[in-house]
């Protein structure tokens, strides 16, 4: 299994018997939901769906996985969404074939999508490995694969020495507990079960990793394992175990 980083997007492309792109939570709409907040955005679905295409282009795979919350409106569409969702998914299937693990942001999204494009919440498996947006708990047909999810948006916060602040979307990889996932304890000498969090596409989305560790909010988060815990940057560089974010912030 290779994987290539795509820090344009952020994006990934995990590679078995073909080459499979991973975007998560897109958010396509959330600038009408901002406003009816009392923030006011320029929609920047435009952008943000050239920017898609870029990496489609660029990483030129033989399928488009995407998981989840592409559309951002709950529990309805907004008139944003409505106008703007057929171009989009259009303009993506236009470039390479297309699959869909729906969020819990994307109530309606069906109507957007051709036969075959949506698969199950609870994921399903594409080339040994298993997918799903990650508000709920992986189906068991999953078991013993590595998880790619999105849903938690991971965000890192360094600081250096002098003050200088980073904060950029970042992957979290960790073991978990598959007992706890209702799976089968792996036998000696299996892989572990693992999962791999990947980052929100969506430019204005983000959660800190350390909250997302230290205070879970979803099935899968609640059963990793801290101690194993390792930070990727976008662009695939590798930051090291969560205790070096920790040791940062206590600084």
């Amino acid at each position: 299994m290779n994987l290539e980083f795509f820090s344009g997007g952020p994006a990934l492309v995990i590679e078995n018997e073909e080459r499979v792109l991973i975007i998560a939570d897109l958010h396509f709409g959330i600038e009408a939901d901002l406003a009816a907040h009392g923030l006011h955005f320029r929609s920047r679905s435009e952008a943000r769906l050239e920017r898609a295409l870029q990496v489609i282009e660029k990483a030129d795979p033989d399928r488009l996985v995407l998981l989840g919350d592409i559309k951002h409106s709950i529990p309805s569409l907004t008139w944003q969404e409505y106008h703007e969702l057929p171009k989009i998914l259009g303009a993506l299937r236009g470039m390479v074939p297309l699959v869909v693990f729906p969020g819990n942001h994307d109530i309606g999204i069906e109507r957007f999508l051709d036969d075959g494009e949506i698969r199950p919440r609870e994921g399903a498996v594409l080339d040994g490995v298993g997918y799903l947006h990650g508000h709920m708990y992986p189906a068991p047909e999953l078991a013993g694969r590595l998880l790619v999810i999105g849903h938690h948006h991971p965000l890192i916060s360094l600081k250096d020495e002098v003050g200088c602040a980073l904060q950029a979307p970042a992957y979290i990889r960790a073991e978990v507990d598959a007992a706890r996932l209702g799976y089968a304890e792996p036998k000696a000498g299996e892989t572990p079960a693992r999962v791999l969090f990947v980052p929100a596409f969506n430019e204005i989305a983000g959660y800190d990793i350390s909250r997302i560790v230290n205070d879970p909010f979803s099935p899968i988060s609640r059963c990793m394992k801290k101690e194993s815990s390792e930070i990727i940057l976008a662009d695939g560089t590798y930051i090291g175990p969560l205790r070096v974010i920790e040791s940062n912030e206590s600084d």
